[in-house]
């Protein structure tokens, strides 16, 4: 089984050696001016709005099991994910990693650094369009193991055991904007009552190519949130991407029970039924 994080050199080597699936998240433009020989281009793996009904659920599951089936997912091979670089594109290659952990896919890695970190390594890349062969998709039904609903939000909020962590950028988390749509995109701004906040960005070295943080770094950034190894973490942002990017930096720093609120503010904002809370964070 492949590592979730491969230098390039880890990739060009497993492209050589076992069946290899790549995937650009990319939006097409992107893609169309260099990528990866072999990848196959699948925006949509972050601009999926979800929510978490049963209807929302089947939906995602259906349209995911079907693209990547067509992209040749079969469960022979591995699925290796890419965006431009971990810190500007909102965790997109995370998003794709978690949404194939979620359906189940037994092999699923991630370029990490991106395809910055391919391009400095002097790897080659190509304008060819690679047409797929089409495969069945090995859906699975993973349950509560990685995804958690409003409900099980609503819940947590109630529950000092958990860590509802909240990794939005910061004008989000004051409540100054809603989204990285538009500060109005979604109908209310605030945050999750109780939630602590980690900004996702904190995790990664900056650099020329930004890379994950090591795992120390990542744990002396997590107990400023009151997150350690031993803690049950609940994930949101906007949309899960943000959220993927993080839960997949917890996980390689040891944190084991972390879970995502796919749907998170997108879905939560909108039931007015929901609390949220207002105002400056630890205001007195």
């Amino acid at each position: 089984m492949s590592a979730i994080l491969l230098t390039p050199q880890d990739l060009d080597q497993l492209i050589k050696n076992e069946p290899t699936v790549i995937i650009d998240t990319r939006n097409p433009e992107a893609f169309a001016t260099g990528h990866v020989p072999g990848a196959i281009n699948m925006h949509d793996i972050f601009t999926f709005l979800a929510t978490s009904t049963a209807d929302g659920i089947q939906e995602l599951k259906s349209k995911f099991a079907e693209e990547f089936g067509a992209a040749g997912l079969s469960g022979a091979e591995t699925a290796v994910i890419y965006e431009d670089a971990m810190n500007t594109g909102f965790g997109q290659s995370c998003r794709g990693y978690f949404l194939l952990s979620y359906l189940g896919y037994p092999k699923v890695s991630i370029l990490h650094g991106g395809f910055q970190a391919w391009h400095a390594a002097g790897m080659p890349v190509t304008t060819d369009v690679t047409e797929p062969v089409a495969a069945e998709f090995p859906l699975k039904d993973t349950g509560h193991d990685l995804m958690i609903d409003k409900d099980d939000v609503l819940k947590a909020l109630d529950d000092d055991s958990i860590v509802l962590l909240d990794v939005r950028d910061v004008d989000e988390w004051v409540g100054t904007s809603s989204s990285p749509y538009g500060k109005d995109f979604c109908p209310r701004k605030g945050r999750l009552p109780g939630a602590k906040w980690l900004e996702w960005y904190r995790l990664m070295k900056p650099g020329s190519v930004p890379v994950f943080k090591e795992p120390e770094e990542i744990l002396a950034d997590c107990a400023s949130a009151g997150v350690t190894k031993d803690s049950t973490v609940y994930l949101y942002c906007f949309k899960g991407a943000r959220a993927s990017n993080t839960l997949v930096a917890l996980k390689a720093a040891g944190i084991k029970d972390v879970k995502l609120y796919f749907s998170s503010w997108n879905e939560w904002s909108r039931d007015e039924s929901l609390p949220i809370e207002e105002g400056l964070p630890y205001a007195s």
